[in-house]
């Protein structure tokens, strides 16, 4: 008879887990308790899936945030050009973008999945939709027996009512507790937990940032070629690139990396931040360029002025920020007011009260304890034929396509660990 496995959860890394063991030979099913498989796949990067980033190792190994050497085995296992690789063999065509991110080159993150479904229909995966795992039962020798689920259209409580699928390998692949909306609520954590493991503290992570500060009418406002500085609890600047303004806050990819470095620190809210608007240039450099425009165009008003710096959208808020008067003309500023405008230009404060939380957290910091976990396998070091993979384990990466890799590295190991 055909080992049985069981993989809980048809995310990126269920579905790819469930590959690698059918292609083994295995009896393989998969416990997906969303009416479609690989939900939070659909909305990764905004709909076009960065399924992963082509860069060299020591860029991947500097992206992870937490325990990065743990990911040593299984990325040299299973590599970023690997799944490039692996996607175009599955008659995915794969485009590679600014800053090593790659996509499907039709930008339709259902490319993905469609690719990963096409080979567990091939391989003949077995697939349980609307279905909901609710205990690993394991044996007296520490080894994983089977799992009990139940479908969520009957709701059945009672063990008699509930299905059982028995299995020598479980792999639980059910992601964190980010996007909640799409299955991800925290249910691996608790398996974990019920079979002895530690779970380190979870925090939501890659998350837009609240402020003090109401920028409501700057919601939707993009800035590009800027930095953010995250100014405790040490001082954190990041590199120049993008980020926007949302209702009750900001966002972008500038936002989402400063929100791990803060996860990372345990960090107590409120933080101070502050954006350079001109990190091409010096504050000497800036004054100089005000001082032109003033010269040349002085007989107009400086709300007007202040088009040729700043985005429409943006110049009422500096006025008030600066104290400044828009209806002044611009030969009529003096240096002290330019010396204002000229620092706030250049250090843009904003007070940082929380993050989103968990609805809007692209991954979750924290997880299963890597100390628990063989890093070659992914099997648990406690019990025989248990294995995680993705989120739910305790490492995590900066935005760009790397949690993603993660998830197909951890995968692969988990899915070609020897008997």
């Amino acid at each position: 008879m055909s080992e049985r496995a069981v993989v809980i959860g048809g995310g990126a890394a269920g579905m790819f887990a469930s590959i690698q063991l059918a292609k083994r030979g295995m009896d393989v099913t998969v416990l997906e308790k969303n009416e479609k498989l690989g939900k939070k796949v659909f909305i990764t990067g905004k709909g076009r899936c960065n399924f992963t980033n082509v860069c060299d190792e020591e860029t991947f190994f500097r992206s992870v945030m937490r325990n990065p050497k743990f990911l040593y085995s299984a990325y040299h296992a299973f590599r970023a050009q690997d799944t490039v690789e692996f996607f175009e063999n599955a008659g995915m065509p794969v485009k590679v973008e600014r800053g090593r991110r790659a996509f499907p080159v039709s930008d339709h993150a259902y490319d993905v999945t469609d690719a990963l479904k096409r080979l567990m229909k091939r391989y003949g995966v077995n697939v349980l939709l609307n279905t909901e795992a609710v205990r690993i039962e394991t044996g007296g020798e520490k080894q994983v027996t089977g799992v009990y689920f139940r479908s969520k259209e009957k709701n059945t409580d009672s063990q008699e009512e509930m299905g059982y699928a028995a299995a020598e390998r479980v792999i639980i692949a059910t992601g964190g507790l980010s996007y909640p909306s799409t299955g991800s609520t925290g249910d691996g954590y608790r398996f974990a937990r019920e079979t002895g493991h530690t779970v380190t503290d979870c925090t939501p992570s890659l998350v837009p940032l609240l402020t003090e500060e109401n920028v409501s009418e700057l919601a939707g406002l993009s800035l590009k070629n800027v930095t953010l500085t995250i100014l405790k609890p040490k001082k954190m600047s990041s590199e120049i690139g993008e980020m926007l303004f949302t209702h009750k806050g900001i966002s972008g990819p500038l936002v989402l990396t400063a929100s791990s470095i803060l996860a990372g620190e345990k960090c107590t809210f409120p933080v101070g931040a502050e954006i350079d608007l001109k990190p091409g240039i010096t504050e000497e450099e800036l004054d100089r360029r005000i001082v032109r425009l003033f010269e040349e165009h002085g007989a107009k008003n400086l709300s007007n002025l202040l088009r040729e710096l700043f985005p429409v959208s943006m110049i009422n808020w500096m006025i008030r920020l600066c104290g400044l008067d828009g209806t002044e003309k611009g030969r009529d500023v003096t240096r002290k007011e330019r010396n204002i405008l000229v620092r706030m230009t250049k250090h843009f404060p904003l007070m940082i009260t929380g993050n989103a939380g968990y609805a809007e957290a692209v991954i979750t910091k924290g997880g299963v304890s890597v100390k628990e976990i063989d890093p070659k396998t992914m099997m648990s070091k406690k019990i025989k034929g248990l294995y995680f993979t993705g989120e739910v384990i305790d490492t995590d990466a900066l935005t760009g396509g790397f949690n993603l890799q993660i998830a197909w590295s951890t995968a692969f190991a988990a899915g070609n660990a020897p008997d």
